[in-house]
């Protein structure tokens, strides 16, 4: 991974790493991949995971955790959408609205979640140098991408509240094309709530009497 945490070139002041941009332009591609209900979201996560948990490691030792989580859960998805596969109107996954047990359940799960890993970073320092925004942007993405692996629309809002963050924090840690990327993202995902808030109402179809669910 030497070669990929080389620079590739500087932009606006800012050195572009290898690693850093690879990395999330396969992140990028996932993303889009997700919006279109790609079962192939799930394999280029987790190689955009792989290469960004490379160029982490070994100095923000708290990223590539993040990264190595995300490539569990990117497996999570793999097999949570090959189970749902061919359950939409147009032979992809279904999707839908997560009920209100559910979106509190995930915003529970995200305040406790974002708590523990910033007192686990402000304990062990090497871990991150700012514990507060890189804990909420870490549970932030698993929840994401959880929601995402249960084909719920607040995958999208999820992400929306990760980007609030995680622009002006990749930028302040040097990985300026995260931070490009970021911004990028804010305009996906925007496109793909609306996508999947459409296509939830056109999947949430009603069951006739006497037809099997």
């Amino acid at each position: 991974m030497n070669s990929l945490n080389s620079e590739a070139f500087t932009l606006f002041g800012q050195h572009i790493l290898w690693s850093d941009m690879v990395g999330n332009l396969f992140g990028l591609a996932a993303l889009a991949l997700g919006w279109r209900r790609s079962i192939w979201t799930w394999p280029v996560q987790f190689l955009a995971g792989l290469i960004l948990f490379g160029a982490f490691y070994g100095h923000l030792t708290g990223s590539a955790g993040k990264q190595a989580v995300v490539m569990l859960v990117a497996l999570f998805g793999w097999w949570q959408w090959q189970r749902g596969k061919g359950q939409g109107e147009d032979g992809h996954i279904a999707v839908r609205f997560a009920t209100w047990r559910e979106r509190g359940a995930m915003a529970a799960a995200a305040a406790a979640g974002t708590v523990a890993v910033a007192l686990l970073f402000k304990a062990y320092p090497t871990l991150s140098w700012d514990p507060w925004p890189d804990a909420y942007i870490f549970v932030g993405t698993i929840v994401a991408m959880y929601a995402q692996a249960r084909g719920m629309v607040e995958f999208w809002f999820a992400w929306l509240l990760v980007d609030l963050v995680g622009v002006p924090l990749n930028f302040a840690n040097g990985y300026a094309f995260s931070g490009f990327v970021y911004v990028i993202y804010g305009a996906l995902v925007l496109w793909g709530m609306r996508d999947w808030w459409l296509r939830s109402r056109k999947d949430a179809r009603p069951v006739l009497e006497g037809a099997p669910a």
